[in-house]
Order: structure tokens, then sequence, then C-alpha cells
């Protein structure tokens, strides 16, 4: 086996603050926040002279990070917010959560919306789409039966 864990999911966003309490919203922790610049960096990622301040975010269970990055410099060069799930790459990240509605009253009071409609897949799963104030796209999933008494699988 190659790989031994995914240690984080990198966002590029254009407001760090709001995007970092969108996501302590969601329950994230804020772990540290630092600026990443000079020559090394640019040879990690081959754009040059970077200037970029990031945020890491992680799950209460210490699993999952996510690394927000605000650019300075060089400009942005394409914005894939407001793309849909079908498009090729990055769709979306998911989370479960302990209770949608709740979740959704917290993140809806700082501009998340609903991309359509709260589902109940099977009894088994309460789940939607939302896009946060920057646009990126999450999905939020409330379990409702456990998994040891689940009849059906997801698929």
């Amino acid at each position: 086996m190659t790989i031994k864990r995914m240690d984080n999911i990198g966002i590029a966003v254009e407001d760090l603050d709001s995007s970092i309490q969108f996501f302590i919203a969601l329950g994230l922790e804020l772990e540290g926040r630092m600026p990443i610049e000079g020559e090394w960096a640019g040879k990690v990622t081959g754009i040059r002279d970077q200037k970029v301040e990031i945020a890491m975010l992680c799950t209460p269970d210490k699993q999952s990070r996510i690394e927000l990055a605000k650019f300075h410099a060089p400009n942005t060069e394409l914005d894939h917010r407001n793309s849909p799930v079908n498009s090729l790459g990055y769709t979306r990240v998911m989370f479960a959560v302990e209770d949608l509605e709740s979740t959704l009253k917290n993140i809806k009071a700082l501009g998340a919306k609903i991309v359509d409609k709260v589902v109940t897949y099977n009894n088994i799963y309460k789940l939607c789409y939302v896009r946060s104030p920057e646009g990126i796209l999450i999905g939020l999933a409330q379990q409702l039966v456990e998994q040891s008494t689940r009849k059906e699988p997801l698929s």
C-alpha cells in the first residue's frame, strides 16, 4: 500500500476570514493560519512568486482537514465556484453531521444557500448540497439509521 491517509483537501478562497467562519460554523476547528511564500513554495505548486495565506481546519475527530488558501499573488486564474456537480474535477466536500436542520440554521445565518432541497434517502440519510458564501459546494448528510441496522446498500 502506498497511501497512508488523506491529509487534507485544498480550497482556494477569495475571503479567508469569512471562509474560516463558515467552516467553523459547520463544526470544524481552526488548527492554524500562516503565510506561505518563497522559492520552495513555487517549486511545489509550479506558481513562482506566490504569496498565499492558508488556514488549516480539522474535523472534531481530527481525521480530516481542509486547507483554505487566499492567493495574494499572482492573481487567480480561473473561478470554478459556480460549476455544477457534474463538472470535471473537484465537485464538493461531503460532511456527516449530527443534526442537519441545526447545521443549516447555523450556516444560513452566514449566507449559505441550499442548492435545491433537503431530501431523505431510503430513510437512512437526510442530505442536501449547499453553497457557502464563497460559492463552495458542500454536501451535508445526517445518518438516520445506524449502519448495523441498515437493510439496503447505498448503491
